[in-house]
């Protein structure tokens, strides 16, 4: 069942999974068990069983599955060990030959992975710094990668667009949509042939699980990308599962939250004498602006921010109380990072450089906590590198 067969909002959704494919339970259970067998007997006539193999299948993982492609609004989900597994998964259906176009500033993780194994299998691969600005692909395309916003520049790419240009040559879009997901932004409805997810971050919301989540409407390709899961041996486990159905139920809360802490904190930080500009979609350019505004709902609760030049990060973080110095977002707590040296650390100087990710840029990725605890946190902290400070 699919949200748009639906009046209930998103907000209904998460909490109350009414899909069809919930596991049988004879209590009639509110949450689905979590079921840890690495195996299941079998009729001894043969006849099909539901489930055989933990690797193949596992009823807590069907759960998350059908859970997740409820609230997207997709036919079909499958879900992994971590959010990179889910990609990799997805560049797994290439063949040499074959093209792929990426977001110039995609997630180092997805950056590593091209650079490391599409020369290896012959695979062509290209960064493509503006999609909103070309207006066709090489024939020989056969998927695009898209993020938007990216990470960590928060630059705004035009999907619909996107999923135009792909028709040219057959390929096929697929959509990192983890720092909005659907309650925010559908890629599926902008045409996007699927949707990935790293699971990890807000669907799980509480930095104590991995996981990723490849979701799509097209049966041919979900039954090729479910066999190679089973083949790469990458599913989520039974117990991680069930974290992601806990954590999915406070989804909507907790992001109404963050997004209104992200919020003030941006403004904070916009008029601060040692910041030199704040980076939130649409920041970019007025045409990055009005892409946003028509095809999501919402900034989201991450953005970054340029230290002026001069001033020390690791000073600036080494001040910090409440905010934790670290890789990830998403949760409920308040992390911020130094990309060029924690999530980008194996792309080069003139790499980061082409994709906009300088020295002074830091990624804060807003929790739950009083946003007037975080805001005086952050402004006490800056107060040890300000440019008045440094000059005394």
């Amino acid at each position: 069942m699919s949200k748009r067969n639906t009046p209930l909002s998103i907000a209904t959704r998460v909490v109350n999974d009414f899909s069809a494919a919930r596991p049988h339970d004879q209590y009639q259970a509110v949450v689905p068990p979590i079921y840890l067998a690495s195996t299941f007997a079998q009729h001894a006539d043969g006849t099909p069983a539901a489930y055989g193999y933990q690797r193949s299948g596992n009823p807590t993982r069907g759960a998350v599955e059908s859970a997740v492609a409820y609230v997207e609004g997709a036919e079909h989900a499958l879900a992994f060990a971590t959010g990179m597994a889910a990609s990799a998964t997805i560049f797994s259906s290439l063949k040499a030959g074959d093209r792929v176009l990426l977001t110039s500033s995609v997630y180092g993780g997805t950056f590593l992975f091209a650079e490391k194994f599409f020369e290896a299998r012959a695979i062509e691969y290209q960064f493509v710094p503006d999609f909103n600005a070309i207006t066709e692909i090489p024939s020989d395309t056969a998927l695009i990668f898209v993020e938007s916003p990216t990470n960590p520049t928060l630059r705004v790419t035009d999907i619909a667009h996107v999923a135009g240009l792909a028709k040219q040559s057959g390929a096929r879009v697929v959509v990192d949509n983890t720092f909005s997901t659907s309650y925010l932004q559908d890629p599926l409805a902008l045409g996007a042939d699927a949707v990935v997810y790293s699971g990890t971050k807000y669907l799980g919301g509480h930095s104590d699980v991995l996981a990723g989540f490849i979701l799509t409407n097209d049966e041919e390709w979900y039954a090729s990308l479910k066999i190679a899961s089973k083949a790469l041996g990458n599913p989520l486990s039974p117990f991680d599962s069930y974290s992601i159905l806990r954590g999915l139920k406070t989804l909507v809360i907790r992001m109404d939250r963050q997004q209104q802490n992200a919020l003030e904190l941006r403004k904070a930080l916009e008029e601060h004498p040692a910041v030199e500009r704040v980076l939130t979609p649409g920041w970019y350019s007025e045409k990055e602006a009005q892409i946003h505004a028509r095809q999501s709902h919402g900034d989201g609760a991450l953005f970054s921010f340029e230290l002026k030049k001069g001033i020390d990060f690791h000073t600036f973080a080494s001040h910090l109380n409440i905010i934790r110095f670290a890789v990830s977002l998403g949760s409920v707590e308040t992390l911020i990072c130094h990309p060029a040296t924690m999530i980008h650390e194996d792309l080069t100087p003139e790499e980061r450089e082409k994709a906009g990710i300088s020295d002074q840029l830091l990624r804060l990725a807003v929790g739950i906590e009083d946003v007037a605890d975080l805001r005086a946190d952050l402004l006490g902290a800056l107060s040890y590198v300000t440019p008045l400070n440094n000059e005394e």
